[in-house]
């Protein structure tokens, strides 16, 4: 009998890939640069992130799925999950990819559990305080940014993990704030939502977005300082992720806050492909 695993492993893994090639260009260069070992681990992460975004408030929606139905879609993703994450197997070639990086990487439901509970959170919270907006960035980004390092330092001598966890949370944390900001008018009008606390679209100034950006910096600082620590099969691609959330930061700031809430900041290709090389030579933040 032909072993038939190592060819289901391979289907599931290029699945995950392809799930990112299609979602996250920005992600899709950066990702180039990891190390061979360690991209396919990277990859299968973001494939399953993906999938629990689109029943909240992507694909799902659209379909016609209501929010009783999305909760049921993602209790059932996490019940996959957990269940792949104990028996290595799932039917869902995107949880068993996952599920292939979370037994090798050696993390389980302290970091997922997190992550599923902030996903509900966009099911029923429309605005948070800060207490619930600390989780949610938490659940939704920061563990996001554990696994990530989990898999960076696979096969790696560490001596000062917790440092390194703290840059990765950090560096987490800043993708997650840098992303709402700039998306601060669709998440408002299209979703209902208002994930900073105390900020309204209507009546969004200045002064707020400034305070706003000096929180973002100050995560980017943080997460920045540890970036040489990296080993150098993940450095170059945490350095380019690290220049294109920075060059947004430095975009934002640029652009007033009666702007901001009408057009989503990006950055150029051209300037993401001179970051791109930067990175690729080894020039860290």
């Amino acid at each position: 009998m032909s072993a038939r695993l190592p060819l289901y492993d391979r289907v599931a893994e290029e699945t995950a890939s392809i799930v990112i090639r299609r979602y996250s260009t920005s992600f899709g260069l950066a990702s180039r640069l990891l190390g061979v070992g360690v991209r396919q681990h990277v990859q299968n992460i973001y494939a399953l992130v993906r999938i629990a975004d689109e029943i909240v408030d992507g694909a799902a929606e659209e379909s016609g799925v209501d929010t009783v139905g999305a909760g049921r879609a993602l209790d059932q993703l996490e019940a996959e999950t957990n269940g792949a994450m104990d028996a290595g197997f799932s039917s869902n070639l995107v949880v068993h990819a996952f599920a292939l990086t979370a037994r090798e990487c050696a993390f389980g439901t302290e970091l997922t559990a997190p992550f599923f509970e902030s996903m509900r959170m966009d099911l029923s919270a429309k605005q948070h305080d800060q207490a619930s907006f600390e989780r949610y960035v938490y659940g939704s980004a920061e563990v996001v940014g554990l696994m990530c390092l989990r898999a960076f330092l696979l096969g790696e001598t560490v001596t000062d993990l917790p440092r390194l966890e703290t840059g990765a949370r950090a560096l987490g944390a800043a993708f997650q704030k840098v992303n709402f900001l700039r998306d601060l008018a669709a998440d408002f009008e299209k979703l209902g939502r208002s994930y900073f606390p105390g900020v309204i679209v209507d009546t969004f100034t200045e002064a707020q977005k400034l305070r706003l950006l000096d929180d973002i910096d100050a995560d980017l600082a943080v997460s920045a300082a540890v970036v040489p620590e990296l080993p150098a099969s993940s450095r170059r691609a945490v350095a380019l992720a690290q220049s294109l959330f920075a060059e947004l930061s430095v975009r934002l700031r640029r652009t007033p806050a009666s702007q901001l809430v009408r057009a989503r900041v990006r950055v150029p290709n051209p300037v993401k492909a001179r970051l791109a090389l930067a990175a690729s030579l080894g020039r860290t933040p």
